[in-house]
């Protein structure tokens, strides 16, 4: 089911570049906000971000050092 969202207090700039964006798509406003609020939503958040590569970090058991990293950086460079 789908609900309507109200946001009040929107700069009139901010309105016509959002405007501007969703026609360059040939979309409504409704269309094109309501696909960036989806796109936005679908992102997981920067802490569950980092959650997910420390527990990757973690399950790999491996820890490589700043100096080894830089080493294989410049390995190939000249």
């Amino acid at each position: 089911m789908s609900v309507q969202i109200t946001i009040r207090g929107v700069r009139e700039e901010v309105r016509d570049a959002l405007a501007a964006k969703a026609a360059m798509k040939r979309q409504s406003m409704q269309e094109f906000l309501s696909g960036e609020l989806e796109r936005i939503a679908a992102k997981p958040s920067l802490e569950n971000l980092f959650e997910e590569v420390r527990r990757r970090k973690e399950a790999a058991g491996t820890r490589v050092s700043s100096s080894e990293i830089l080493a294989a950086r410049d390995a190939d460079r000249v």
